[in-house]
Order: structure tokens, then C-alpha cells, then sequence
């Protein structure tokens, strides 16, 4: 990493313009060919799918999208009107020749009394388009609208609702993502004091942003996005694209104040902080791109969409970041703090060349880990108390996080419908007049699909249609005429029940196991029972049944990611623990919102009514991955104390200390671009922003500030412990690089020997009794974790292993020792699935090369050892 750094660095320039290049090498393609996303998907072997296949095979006229336009008098009066009836039917017409449009079912003829309301003042109309709502061109469906409410008067009120209205009025949703960035712009200013330390984080976030939105557009024309996909990965990407580019800089900021040079505080912050960017960046694709095993189109896409973005913002954090940060240099730090270190400087004989001055004798750097810099520190008496009251405070944590949990209890998945629309919609009127008019039910009704096998099936189709109208729960049940060619039937069944009610689910799973079956018995009649309120309780049913395997995944995959990095059984099961704590309060507060509408309508967002069906398994990926963010960044600086001192306490409350400001504020900058995205006005995306800025609200100021480190506390020198045989078998990757320690000046050295010599001090040897000490020679600083056994040698057995679960991103060469070719493994997918195959006969070579530099690396500190103990003996 510090390569990389140093190159970015020195080429600052010439990285800045292959990022410009970039960019405009995707926006000059996503401008020619635009996007492509689309809602359209289905679900194999569902009963839902089958009668919608079986409608669009049969009967393709009748297999598009079907919409309301309703009419309602405000005064006194009625739909049958002359005046009215004559407005209403040029207006239909005018919409029947609309293009898209295949036909129009007026409420006027001999068919049409179903469609008046028993009043007379409320009446509707179907719009049958040609395909599907998401295969509609929107600018056609944005005719019929308008040309609709052109008929709109003083009098004749006219609203429209179906799915194909739906997606074009929120196609009008506008941005929010300006609102996040000012809000984060303005954190970033009062936490850094200064302009262009404010400015750096956002410039890196709005590229990394830019580059993965443009890849998502263009990755729209090869695979099927829907059209949330771009607003979530800008949700996500922006917020940890802002987060991982604080904590780079923040970490740069502090080696300036150090008194390092620009350069040599860019390389260490990029090979400390840095490296914890890349593994917390994977951690989240990881846990994004698990949702692959649900084999669910639109949140694979989904999925796959959010990981581009973050994997963007990885990218971005160690490259272009480190080229920004030479050029602007020292003035990432404000005036005052520069002349502090300018003062500094010159009162110590420090080198103002801009050269590197590690190693320059005589130099005074203060030393960063020492218990006096941690005390100083204002979150030091905070990390104290917990210490000091770890029960205590364990006990209040867990209290709040299951207060906030309890809602989850009620968890009640399924798909909104019109009215959650906020008031003053098209969408939300019209569900409101069909609602008043005829029923709640009207707004969702279930298409029963009836293929006659033989025309004597007739009979049990009437018997069919009879046991449904009598059925509890149905308003009515209307037969349409079947097709003597393909001996097809449409049932539409209108529920007593508004769609999204608990009563419409239970009406559904009773007609398909009770009724139907039992009106196909001895006949040929086959029955399905479809419909968009169908497809969405299968939906939720399914997502439900796959839930435990999806947490199952993520929970494992960042488990083991976690015991990799900080070799340690118990820390992965403690974070696993806290992700699905914050994750049960984040669905505590979206229920209490949503669900029972706590708010729902100030914010614009409709009334009560059902979370999302995919929204948990989004918000778990998500989640997951943010937690993990969180925990890396805090258990990291745990565990770099940890080896260094071993001393458990002392590990946890330095780590908490000097850590848990910059996890506040990077919370803070989330929280402010997840509730940004609740102001577009739409409801899906709004229960993601909602959902989001509580859990990081949660997990930064409950869970790792409070509750992570009372547990740790409490669990002791157990926090790091790791059984023999899997430290034999599991990589080792260090994701906080080389202590940072600051090499401290011969001066220094000889004044702690001279009290350390001191009777008073030690109560032992007087300074006479005392040999003289003197300094040890200069040594390059040892890796954070050292063996103190000669390194294992590696087995062909569990090498292959590795490349049969994990090979097939490259993790095998982590294995061996983190080879170049599992570094260009990692690159890309496709890249990848050639290695794995290739390496399966090259595994064994690579085996025995990496024993003998083992035997290598073996040999050298043996031989440093020989002259170790001439120098020991003497300095004692």
C-alpha cells in the first residue's frame, strides 16, 4: 500500500488526469446510449408467474398493464349525465388512440354498470396498454395523463392509478443528493476547521460516485436493473465514499501535525488508514454481493449496483486521494495549526526541505501511542467510565437497542400500493375515489386465470366462479367471456380488503389451497391465481423462506473476514452480534414509521401500510457492511495496542479513545446523506434512508461507543483468543500495516534512563550501582504481528481448499503468502475464473515455491539473532 501511495503522491498529476480520463471514457457512452433500466421481473414456479405466462401466451392483448382513469363529480349530479357522459367519452377516445395504448373499457354501454358506484357520482375506466407498466415508453404514458385530465373541471374531477401511472409519476421524484452533500460539507468543515479539508472528502466521493454511476447506467444494457438500483448505490456509495476519505485524511492531518512531511504523512496514513479502507470497502461488497444467493433479478442488480458504487469509492480512496493530498500539501491543515508546526519545527532544528525525515537523528516526533497523549484526549475520560462502569453501561445499551427493537415484532412485509402515496398525487386521489366508491378491494383485484382442458370443463368453471362469490372475504367475482381457441378464462375476484391488508394475504393462500383445488377436482379445469396484489404476497412469501440463508451468508462471510484480520474468535461473533442488534432496532424504527405511520405523513410519505418485501434483505446487506466499517476502524486500533502492550483494558480504551470521535462524525455525515434521500418523496427509497440513518445511528453511538467495548471489557483477554490449528490454516493479512510509533531523539532516551535509574522512581538501584545506558542501534520498526515461531509450511491439501471455496477471488494466494498473481486475480471477475481454473494444475508448483521462501524468511532472523545477544550483553 505505501507503494502505491508514494507513486499516486509523486504523480499526482498524472493520476488526476487518468481519473478525468475515466470519467469521460464512461460519460461519453452513457450519453450515447443512455440506460436501460427496467422493473420488469419474475418469479419461476410461482403460482402468480404461471397465470401471468398463461395470459401473455393466450390472450396477448389482454397481458399488458392494465390502469384506472376515474372520473367523480364534486357537486350534485351524476356520471350519467349528458353533458358529463359526452366530456368523459371524447376524452376516452381521444385516449384509445394514444400510441401503447391497446384499448379502452369505458364505463358507459351495457357492460359498463359494474364500473359506476352505486351513487352515481364515481366511475372508472380501463386503460389496456401493449406490454408490461415497465416496458412502456414513459413519454406514452405521460400522453394518457395528460391527456386525461385535460377533461378537468370546476365540476368532473379526473385521477389516474394503475403501475404503468405509478412509475411515471415517480419517474418526477427529484434529487436529494445535494442536500446530503452540503450537510456533510458542513460537518466536514467544523470537524476539520478547515476549507480544503473540507472539500478533499467530497471531491473524492462525488468522482468515486460519478464513475460507479456511470459503470451502473452502462451496466444496465447487459443485465436487468431496476430503476431503484442507481438511487440506492448512490445512497451507499456516497455516504462510505465520504466516510473512507475522512478517515484517510483524518489520519494524513495527524502525521502533518507531527511534524512529518506531506509526502510521509500521505504514505502512512494510506498504509494505516488505507488498508483499513480496503478492507472495510470489501467487507461491504461482500455482504452486497451475497445478495447474489437469493437468485432474484432485481436485487441481484440491486446488489451489484451498490457494490460497483462502493468498490468505486475504494478505488478513489487509494488513488486519487493521496494525488489530492500532494496537491494541496501542508494546507489541508488550517493557518493556525500550520504555525504551530512551523514553531515547532524550528524550535527542534527540523528539516524544512520537504524531504522525508524519518531517520534523521536528532529529530523530535511525539510519540502517538502513549498513555499521556491517550488521557489527553478529550474522548479519554469517556472511554474511562466505561471501563470504570462496564456493567453498567453493557445493560443501558442493551436496553435502548431492545426498546428500539420491539416494533420489529410486528414486521409485516409486502408491497405499498397507491395509498401510501403522499396526498395531493394523482396515484393517491384516485386510489381514494375507488376506495370511497367502491370498495376498498377495487384498488388490488386477483385475476384468476381458467384453462379449460375440454368444453364440458365449462360446468366446473361455473362452479368455480360461484364458490369464489361465496367465498368470506369477496366483494364480488366477475367471469369474463372465454376464447374458444385457446379455451382461456379471466376471473377477476375483488377483495373486501384494501391490497396491502392482512385479510387480502389470507384471502389469497385460501383460494389457492381450498377453493380452487377443490373446484378442479374431477375435471380438466386448471386454475392460477395471479394478479399485481398476488405477485406481491408471493414475492414477500418468498423473500421470507430465502431470509435465513441470505443472513446465513453474510453473517459467515464477515465472520470469517474478521477472524483473517484480527485473529480472534471472539471478536467476529461479537460484531455479528452487534450488526444484528442494530439491524433489529433499524427495523424497530421503519416498522414504527411505515408501518404504523409515526410520522409517516409529515414527511410526505403516505399513511400506514407494509415495509417493503425486499427491504430487509437490502437493508441486512447494507447494514452488514457499514456495521463492519465501524468495527474494523475501532477493533483495529484495539488490536494494534494489543500487540504491542498486551494488556486487554489498556488495548480497548485507547482504541475506544482515540477512535471514537472520528467514527461520531463520519455517523454524523451518514446520517445526514441517509435522510436526505427521505426528502425525494418516495416511499421505497425514503424506508431506506430511514432504516440506514437509524442503524448507523444506533451502532455509532450505542453499539461502539457504549455496548462493543463494556462486552470487551468484560470478556478480558479471551477478546483475542484463537484456537492453534486455525491460526495454522488462516491467511494472514494485516489491515493497519507497520506500527506508527515516532522514533523518539537520544535526549529523550537518556533523560527516561536517568529516571529510570532513580532510587526514588525504581526503589531499587541507585544510578551509581548502574551500568551506563546506552541507546540501542537504529532498527526499522518489526510488523504489527510477528511470529515468534519459524513460519509453517504450507500443505497442498488445505491449499486446495482454499482455491475450492475462496479461489475463485484469488484468496488462495493470501494463503501462500499474497502473491503477485492473487493481487491481479482480485482485479477482476472475469480475470479470476481463468486463474481458478489454471491454478488447479498449478497448485502444487506454487506450494513448494512458497515453502522455500519460508525457509528463506526463516534463515534471516536467525541470522539477525546472532549479533542480538553481543548487544544485549552489552548493554546489561
Amino acid at each position: 500500500m505505501s507503494a502505491l501511495a508514494r507513486w499516486c503522491f509523486r504523480h499526482r498529476l498524472l493520476v488526476v488526469g487518468i481519473w478525468a480520463a475515466v470519467l469521460v471514457a464512461l460519460a461519453v457512452p452513457y450519453a450515447t446510449l443512455g440506460t436501460h433500466y427496467s422493473d420488469e421481473f419474475s418469479l419461476p414456479g410461482l403460482e402468480s408467474s404461471k397465470a401471468q405466462s398463461r395470459l401473455q401466451a393466450s390472450e396477448p392483448q389482454q397481458s399488458g398493464d392494465s390502469d384506472q382513469i376515474v372520473v367523480h363529480v364534486r357537486r350534485d349530479g351524476s356520471i350519467r349525465d349528458a353533458a358529463v357522459r359526452q366530456k368523459v367519452t371524447s376524452m376516452l377516445d381521444r385516449v384509445a388512440a394514444l400510441p401503447s395504448v391497446t384499448s379502452v373499457t369505458s364505463m358507459y354501454g351495457s357492460t359498463g354498470a359494474p364500473r359506476i358506484s352505486k351513487d352515481g357520482r364515481t366511475a372508472y375506466a380501463t386503460v389496456t396498454f401493449d406490454a408490461q407498466a415497465e416496458r412502456i415508453p414513459a413519454a406514452d404514458v405521460t400522453r394518457v395523463i395528460d391527456t386525461a385530465r385535460a377533461a378537468r373541471d370546476a365540476d368532473l374531477q379526473v385521477e389516474l392509478g394503475g403501475q404503468a401511472i405509478s412509475l411515471a409519476a415517480e419517474g418526477k421524484a427529484q434529487g436529494t443528493e445535494a442536500i446530503g452533500l452540503v450537510a456533510a460539507g458542513i460537518i466536514l468543515f467544523v470537524a476539520f476547521g478547515s476549507l480544503l479539508g473540507m472539500l478533499l472528502p467530497l471531491l473524492v466521493a462525488i468522482a468515486a460516485l460519478g464513475a460507479g454511476l456511470l459503470a451502473v447506467g452502462l451496466t444496465s444494457h447487459v443485465m436487468t436493473l431496476g430503476t431503484d438500483a442507481p438511487t440506492v448505490a448512490a445512497l451507499i456509495g456516497l455516504g462510505v465514499g465520504i466516510d473512507y476519505a475522512l478517515f484517510i485524511v483524518t489520519r494524513h492531518r495527524t502525521g502533518l501535525r507531527n511534524g512529518l512531511t506531506p509526502e510521509e504523512a500521505a504514505v502512512r496514513a494510506l498504509n494505516t488508514s488505507g488498508r483499513a479502507v480496503v478492507f472495510a470497502g470489501l467487507t461491504v461488497v461482500t455482504a452486497l454481493l451475497g445478495l447474489l444467493v437469493l437468485r432474484i433479478g432485481p436485487l441481484t442488480g440491486m446488489g451489484i449496483s451498490a457494490a460497483t458504487a462502493v468498490l468505486a469509492t475504494v478505488i478513489a480512496a487509494v488513488t486519487l486521494l493521496p494525488a489530492l493530498l500532494g496537491l494541496f500539501g501542508g494546507r489541508l491543515l488550517n493557518r493556525r495549526q500550520r504555525r504551530a508546526v512551523a514553531t515547532r519545527n524550528a524550535g527542534t532544528g527540523h528539516p524544512t526541505t520537504g524531504h522525508p525525515t524519518t531517520g534523521h537523528p536528532g529529530t523530535v516526533h511525539p510519540p502517538l501511542n502513549t498513555q499521556r497523549h491517550a488521557t489527553a484526549m478529550p474522548r479519554s475520560r469517556w472511554a474511562e467510565q466505561v471501563e470504570r462502569h462496564r456493567t453498567l453501561f453493557a445493560l443501558a445499551a442493551l436496553l435502548v437497542v431492545t426498546v428500539l427493537s420491539l416494533p420489529a415484532l410486528s414486521l409485516r412485509l409486502g408491497t405499498s400500493d397507491a395509498g401510501n402515496d403522499p396526498k395531493g398525487t394523482t396515484t393517491r386521489a384516485a386510489y381514494d375515489l375507488l376506495a370511497q366508491g367502491f370498495g376498498p378491494g377495487s384498488n388490488g383485484p386477483l385475476v384468476l386465470v381458467a384453462q379449460l382442458g375440454a368444453p364440458s370443463d365449462a360446468s366446473a368453471l361455473n362452479r368455480l366462479v360461484s364458490a369464489v362469490r361465496s367465498t368470506p372475504g369477496v366483494a364480488s367475482a366477475t367471469a369474463g367471456p372465454d376464447t374458444a381457441a385457446t379455451g382461456l378464462s379471466v376471473i377477476e375476484v375483488v377483495p373486501t380488503g384494501a391490497p396491502q391488508e392482512e385479510t387480502t394475504s389470507a384471502l389469497i393462500t385460501h383460494l389457492r389451497k381450498d377453493v380452487v383445488p377443490a373446484a378442479e377436482r374431477g375435471s380438466g379445469l386448471t386454475v392460477y391465481v395471479g394478479g399485481t396484489t398476488a405477485a406481491s404476497d408471493d414475492l414477500a412469501g418468498l423473500l421470507a423462506g430465502k431470509l435465513p440463508l441470505f443472513l446465513g451468508v453474510i453473517v459467515g462471510l464477515g465472520c470469517l473476514l474478521l477472524m483473517v484480520a484480527f485473529r480472534s474468535v471472539l471478536v467476529p461473533l461479537t460484531a455479528a452480534v452487534m450488526n444484528l442488534l442494530a439491524s433489529a432496532a433499524a427495523f424497530g424504527v421503519v416498522v414504527a414509521v411505515f408501518q404504523w405511520g409515526w410520522g409517516s405523513e409529515l414527511l410526505g410519505l403516505g399513511k400506514a401500510g407494509p415495509v417493503e418485501a425486499e427491504l430487509p434483505v437490502i437493508m441486512l446487506a447494507i447494514l452488514f457492511g457499514l456495521s463492519m466499517d465501524y468495527q474494523v476502524f475501532l477493533v483495529s486500533r484495539m488490536h494494534e495496542e494489543w500487540e504491542q502492550t498486551r494488556d486487554n483494558h489498556r488495548a480497548i480504551r485507547i482504541g475506544q479513545a482515540e477512535t471514537g470521535r472520528l467514527i461520531n462524525a463520519a455517523a454524523l455525515i451518514m446520517i445526514c446523506v441517509f435522510t436526505a434521500f427521505v426528502l425525494g418523496g418516495e416511499r421505497v427509497i425514503a424506508e431506506y434512508g430511514v432504516g440506514l440513518a437509524a442503524a448507523v445511528a444506533i451502532d455509532a453511538f450505542v453499539l461502539r461507543t457504549v455496548l462493543v467495548p463494556s462486552l470487551m471489557h468484560l470478556l478480558g483477554r479471551a477478546n483475542w483468543w484463537l484456537p492453534a490449528w486455525l491460526e495454522r490454516i488462516l491467511p494472514r493479512v494485516s489491515i493497519e500495516g507497520a506500527p506508527t510509533r515516532e522514533p523518539v531523539p537520544v535526549s529523550a532516551r537518556t533523560v527516561r534512563a536517568e529516571r529510570t535509574a532513580a532510587p526514588h522512581l525504581t526503589g531499587v538501584a541507585t544510578a551509581e550501582s548502574r551500568p551506563p545506558v546506552v541507546p540501542p542501534p537504529s532498527r526499522p520498526e518489526p510488523p504489527l504481528r510477528q511470529d515468534s515461531t519459524p513460519g509453517a509450511p504450507k500443505s497442498v491439501a488445505v491449499a486446495y481448499l482454499w482455491w475450492f471455496f475462496l479461489g475463485l477471488f484469488g484468496m488462495h494466494h493470501f494463503y501462500l503468502g499474497r502473491t503477485g498473481r492473487g493481487l491481479l486475480h482480485l482485479c477482476t471477475l472475469g480475470i479470476c475464473g481463468l486463474g481458478w481454473l489454471a491454478d488447479a494444475l498449478t497448485l502444487p508448483r506454487q506450494v513448494r515455491s512458497a515453502n522455500a521462501r519460508i525457509v528463506r524468511q526463516d534463515i534471516a532472523p536467525r541470522a539477525d539473532a546472532t549479533v542480538a545477544p553481543a548487544l544485549d550483553d552489552h548493554v546489561h
